[in-house]
């Protein structure tokens, strides 16, 4: 086999794997999500091998492995720097809370194997020669652009509704269409999504979000009224309009393409952090989309007046650089009906503004704390904090030059008015 979309490095090893399965009797496959990313000419992160071979001779045979889920048939072997997933053929048998089979019964026949599959582009097998054994035509539905389940959707759906948001989400990130059999299986089984824990929904929508086709994924999202039935609904938003310019939002900033997405389901950034803890998103994933909201939430009470500038400054300071960058950003593809008064003059003046800061953090300062106490001779206190959060406003605006001798004579100023008021 020419892998052309894998490292040559992993490839070789899992090579190597292959041919020790075979040269002791076993049957030895790449399968799944390698073998159909090369297909499709994407990149091959990993490659899952399966095999007629028990988990105990997989383990006899290499010198380092990882029991990771024996109980289902999988060994993880390691060879060089690469690990390699090997999982004996096998059928499950019946499925627990739509997630999990109660049991596994390992064969010793690949085509039984790939009857317990998903979809048919994750179907196919590829063999150290590079012959592939497809018998779900799964090789055809790639070339055609389709996701369709192996065998009857509706039991596919049944023995596991995660499946069906990774539906989406395969349609999504390859820009396929979803064939009308699976679909129709997935909106007479969508109530099965009650069962799955949300950070595996979370997972499977945050790998579309960062995806090419976005739009996409969330229109098939919206017409399947899918996370409505969810543990926590989530009723996805009317993509028309509002969201049809997700796409032009880098991948990279998927913080962005979240935040449009809780703007177009109407959410707060009080509400949208909510709704992402009950989603357990990360803590850093959550604090960027909240933070962008919460911005946005104040910009839309600015009004275009000769302070605009001088408020902008201030939510820099507050928000920092890259949120202030990202909400520019976020503006930039929200629909006109739905942007603040001030945000044609903070998209065509904003970044300017920024740049002609020459601070933004306190420890920048040319003055501090033990300064502010020592000039006023008063005992410290939170009257501090505000006064240096002042000093720095005033610098960062280029109000006041960011010098001790500009500063201490604005602290004396500020005490002698202090102390006549």
């Amino acid at each position: 086999m020419k892998w052309k979309q894998a490292d040559a490095g992993m490839a070789g090893c899992a090579e190597q794997v292959l041919s020790v399965l075979e040269a002791h009797g076993h049957e030895a496959y790449w399968v799944g999500g390698c073998v159909r990313d090369e297909l499709m000419g994407r990149s091959v992160n990993d490659m899952d091998i399966t095999t007629s071979a028990r988990p105990d001779e997989v383990t006899r045979l290499f010198e380092r492995t990882v029991p990771t889920g024996i109980e289902h048939g999988t060994v993880t072997v390691l060879v060089g720097d690469y690990a390699f997933e090997v999982t004996t053929y096998r059928v499950e048998g019946s499925y627990e809370n739509h997630r999990r089979p109660a049991e596994v019964a390992f064969v010793r026949n690949l085509s039984e194997d790939l009857r317990r599959r998903d979809f048919t582009m994750n179907a196919i097998a590829c063999d150290r020669q590079g012959r592939f054994v497809d018998p779900y035509h799964g090789e055809d539905d790639i070339r055609k652009g389709i996701i369709r389940c192996v065998g009857e959707a509706r039991v596919r759906f049944q023995e596991d509704a995660l499946r069906m948001v990774r539906c989406i989400r395969f349609a999504s990130v390859f820009g396929y269409r979803i064939a009308f059999n699976t679909w129709k299986g997935l909106l007479l089984e969508r109530d099965g999504i009650q069962y799955i824990a949300l950070e595996r929904i979370w997972a499977e929508l945050d790998k579309m979000m960062e995806g090419p086709h976005p739009y996409l994924g969330l229109s098939l999202l919206g017409r399947s009224r899918l996370l409505e039935k969810a543990r926590v609904p989530f009723t996805s938003a009317a993509v028309d309009g509002f969201l049809s310019r997700i796409g032009d939002i880098p991948s990279k900033e998927t913080a962005v393409r979240w935040a449009l997405l809780m703007l177009a389901c109407g959410l707060s950034g009080q509400e949208a952090g909510n709704l992402m803890r009950q989603y357990t998103f990360s803590n850093d994933a959550r604090e960027r989309v909240e933070a962008l909201l919460y911005l946005d939430e104040e910009v839309k009470e600015l009004s275009r007046d000769t302070h605009l500038r001088e408020q902008w400054v201030g939510l820099v300071l507050k928000y920092g650089q890259e949120t202030v960058r990202r909400w520019l950003l976020l503006c930039s593809v929200l629909p006109q009906e739905n942007r603040g008064t001030a945000a044609d003059e903070l998209l065509a003046h904003g970044l300017d503004w920024m740049d002609e800061m020459k601070i933004f953090h306190l420890h920048e300062l040319q003055i501090g704390g033990s300064d502010l106490i020592a000039i006023s001779g008063k005992r410290g206190g939170p009257w501090v904090g505000e006064l240096l959060k002042q000093l720095l406003f005033k610098a960062a605006a280029g109000m006041l030059p960011n010098t001790k001798l500009d500063l201490t004579e604005e602290v004396r100023r500020v005490m002698v008015t202090d102390e006549k008021g």
